[in-house]
C-alpha cells in the first residue's frame, strides 16, 4: 500500500545506457511503498517497468539520501547508473557541480564533467568473503564454481565469469543459476566478461532481482576490479555493455566511474493504477 494521504505519485523515468529507472522525489512528499508495490510498478506491461526504483529523500548528512528497489521488490544498497542519472538532476536542482549522497551502503561523491558526462565514486570494493557476503570461506579471485568466477561487492554482490566468446554464453539460463547459487545468501548479479585489450572489456550482465540488462554500473566496476585482481587489465578500462560504454577507473579512494545519462520523461500514477495495487 502507499500513504492513505497519497493520491497521486509524481516520478521520473530515466536511463544510463538502457539500464532505466523510476525515480521518485520524496524530499517534498513522502511515499511508503511496499514490495508487492514496486514488483507491479516495475512490470513493463502491467507497470511502468524499469530496472530499478530509485527513491530521493532529505538528509542531514548530506545533499540527499537515496534509496533502491529492483523490479521484483527486492531492495537493493546500492545503484551506480542510477546514482549518476540523479546526480545529473540533482546538481541542476540545487546549483552545484559536485553533490554528496547517502546510501544504505556508504557515502557516495558524484561530479558533472566537462564534457556532460556524470561520474561517481562507488567507493572501494569489497574483496573478502564474509563482506560479499559469501557462504563460507574461499578464494573470491577464483570461487570453486565451474568458470572460476571472481567474486566482488561494490554494496551489492557480484560474480564475474572471464569468457573467450560472449556469444556462446547462455545468459538467461547461467545467469540465473548462479545468481541463486547456495555459495550467495543474498544472491549475486553476475558478470560475463570478454578481454578485449588491457583497456577495454566486453561485458554482459544478469542483475539480481532483474534477469538481462543493457548496462550496469556496479556490475562494470565489479568486473573491472576483477580484472586488476586477475592481472588481465589496468585501472581504467572502458567497459563496452550492451547498451553503451562507460569509463571504470579503479583508485586507491574508490572505483570512478563515468558515463553519459538521460532523462526521458516526468510522469504521474494515475489514481485507477494506485486502486488497484
Amino acid at each position: 500500500m502507499i500513504d492513505t494521504n497519497v493520491k497521486n505519485i509524481s516520478f521520473f523515468k530515466m536511463h544510463g545506457l538502457g539500464n532505466d529507472f523510476v525515480v521518485i522525489d520524496s524530499r517534498l512528499k513522502s511515499t511508503n511503498l511496499t514490495a508487492n508495490f514496486i514488483k507491479k510498478l516495475g512490470d513493463r506491461n502491467f507497470g511502468v517497468g524499469f530496472d530499478q526504483l530509485a527513491i530521493i529523500h532529505d538528509s542531514e548528512v548530506s545533499d540527499a539520501r537515496l534509496t533502491f528497489f529492483n523490479s521484483d521488490g527486492s531492495k537493493s544498497a546500492t545503484c551506480g547508473n542510477a546514482t549518476r542519472c540523479i546526480a545529473n538532476f540533482l546538481m541542476d536542482d540545487i546549483n552545484k557541480d559536485e553533490i554528496d549522497f547517502s546510501t544504505d551502503h556508504k557515502s557516495l561523491k558524484a561530479k558533472r564533467e566537462a564534457d556532460g558526462s556524470v561520474s561517481v565514486n562507488m567507493g572501494l570494493p569489497d574483496i573478502e568473503w564474509q563482506k560479499i557476503p559469501l557462504l563460507e570461506e574461499v578464494d573470491t579471485l577464483f570461487l570453486p564454481i565451474p568458470g572460476k568466477p571472481t567474486a566482488t561487492s561494490m554494496g551489492n554482490p557480484h560474480c564475474s565469469f572471464f569468457v573467450d566468446n560472449l556469444d556462446e554464453v547462455k545468459i538467461e539460463a547461467e545467469g540465473s543459476e548462479i545468481e541463486n547459487h547456495p555459495l550467495f545468501p543474498q544472491k549475486t548479479n553476475v558478470q560475463f566478461v570478454s578481454l578485449i585489450s588491457k583497456d577495454r572489456l566486453r561485458v554482459r550482465v544478469w542483475e539480481r532481482g532483474v534477469g538481462v540488462t543493457k548496462a550496469s554500473g556496479s556490475s562494470a566496476c565489479a568486473a573491472v576490479v576483477a580484472s586488476v585482481r586477475r592481472k588481465i587489465t589496468g585501472n581504467k578500462v572502458e567497459v563496452d555493455l550492451d547498451g553503451g560504454t562507460l569509463v571504470i577507473n579503479y583508485t586507491t579512494k574508490g572505483v570512478w566511474m563515468n558515463g553519459p545519462t538521460m532523462h526521458v520523461f516526468n510522469g504521474q500514477l494515475n489514481s485507477q493504477f494506485l486502486d488497484s495495487i
